[in-house]
């Protein structure tokens, strides 16, 4: 480099852009300049919506300008601990791991928590309309990787549950303000207070515009679907009707901001105490008065699509292994039978959790035996291409998230015959629907292409 030059013109500008650089770092928020931002820039990815009983993805030809629509069924899993590793960025190198890998076995659908209600360091939202902008980019950064590998998102928006904060800490705000409001979980269905915290929440996560990527959530193809609330149950079955009321009015709050994305309820599946037909397909009879109904529920018409949960291990207690194995495939054949003849809408099994208990009699794991007869009902389902839509297993974990393990959660990869299982299934899925394993969209590297060959 000339050293004239140098001193001259280099050194001195430098110097001007470091002085105007500090001055913008201490009087920024008094100025109505900012440097612009730069995104990231994403692959091409279609929306996804219903047809009936089928989900499918709306292609647009970039060139053309034509629109193409591809079926998809689905094979896919939980991780609900996304949010909490992506808010710093230390742990975010997990939250990747566990998207590419999922990728990688031919999944295409991840649900997790898009909420974490509380004062804590990593909640989403510290008091009604109080959110934690470091939590939001955190959950920018899983989109815009979810995208980066080719995985949509289901995004559940409250929980039932206290864990995360849940309904119950919507209540303790709304008690904290003065408002008088009932001691009872069902208080979230129906106190006025409360239903516009909700929104507010709603209203911030769906519009929000992403800070890596610009894009509004809205707009952003690789957020599968809105769930209105993690597994909601009624403390009293008289609160039935409130939450009939509650989901009609939630979903079409959801539909006035949002008219791209699917909306779902996150039902566990359960029939209600006035139903005649599939009350005896209900686990117990504890299951009726929860004040949900499979079938009402969702019926309403901003629903697009049916959620059900499994877990005969932990719903029924004190029988052998077989009446388990028959209770699952009853619950699977009656929501397919009833998506498809009732409802005339997709059903995803969103949750579906087994234990890794090895049988004694044959050596096969309790996950492996009930994670195939759920697989292989969905496929029956969709080669007749009926309403069994897919399913996700509860749940999967990286090295080093044990801590976000239960009973039902696994590293994949390290249970061999389990993930041969489930990249089967997403092959043969993959091969059943139009986009066909000669799709060419589908990476060099998808692992249905390694399968083929």
């Amino acid at each position: 480099m000339d050293t004239q030059w140098r001193d001259k013109k280099l050194y001195p500008a430098l110097g001007i852009f470091t002085i105007l650089f500090l001055l913008y770092l201490n009087f920024k928020d008094n100025l109505n300049f900012s440097f612009p931002q730069i995104f990231v820039k994403q692959p091409y990815m279609g929306f996804v919506g219903v047809n009936k009983t089928r989900f499918y993805i709306k292609n647009d030809d970039q060139k053309t300008q034509d629109l193409h629509f591809q079926e998809l069924y689905i094979n896919g899993w939980n991780s609900y601990w996304l949010m909490e590793e992506s808010v710093w960025e230390y742990s975010r190198f997990r939250v990747s791991k566990m998207l590419k890998k999922g990728s990688e076995m031919g999944l295409s659908v991840c649900r997790t928590w898009g909420f974490s209600d509380g004062g804590g360091p990593n909640d989403l939202q510290l008091l009604p309309g109080v959110f934690n902008e470091r939590v939001f980019k955190g959950l920018d950064y899983i989109v815009v990787e979810a995208r980066k590998h080719n995985i949509r998102l289901i995004l559940s928006l409250v929980n039932n549950l206290k864990a995360y904060g849940g309904t119950a800490q919507y209540i303790r705000w709304a008690q904290e303000a003065g408002t008088n409001v009932s001691t009872s979980r069902d208080a979230f269905f129906t106190n006025p207070t409360i239903k516009a915290y909700y929104k507010s929440f709603v209203k911030a996560v769906v519009t929000r515009k992403n800070s890596i990527s610009g894009v509004k959530y809205s707009e952003e193809p690789a957020i599968f679907a809105w769930e209105l609330i993690n597994e909601p149950r009624c403390e009293s079955s008289k609160s039935a009707s409130a939450l009939q009321a509650w989901i009609a009015e939630m979903s079409e709050f959801v539909k006035s901001l949002d008219q791209k994305h699917l909306v779902t309820v996150g039902l566990e599946g359960f029939y209600g105490v006035e139903k005649t037909g599939s009350v005896g397909s209900n686990p117990g009879k504890w299951a009726a008065s929860l004040g949900v109904d499979f079938i009402e529920n969702s019926g309403i018409d901003n629903i697009d699509f049916t959620s059900v949960h499994a877990y005969p291990h932990s719903w029924i207690k004190g029988i052998n292994p077989d009446a388990k194995v028959d209770f699952l495939s009853r619950w699977i054949d009656s929501h397919i039978d009833e998506a498809e003849k009732i409802l005339k809408k997709p059903v995803l099994f969103t949750e579906v959790g087994f234990p890794s208990s090895v049988r004694k009699n044959n050596g096969l794991y309790d996950r492996n035996i009930f994670l195939k007869i759920v697989y292989d009902k969905i496929y029956e389902s969709a080669k007749k291409r009926k309403a069994g839509a897919g399913a996700l297993v509860w749940q999967l974990l990286v090295e080093g998230m044990e801590r976000y393990g239960d009973k039902f959660s696994f590293i994949a990869w390290n249970h061999p015959s389990t993930y041969k299982l489930m990249v089967q299934q997403s092959c043969r899925l993959l091969n059943t629907s139009t986009q066909g394993l000669t799709h060419k969209k589908l990476n060099k590297n998808h692992p249905c292409l390694a399968n083929a060959s």
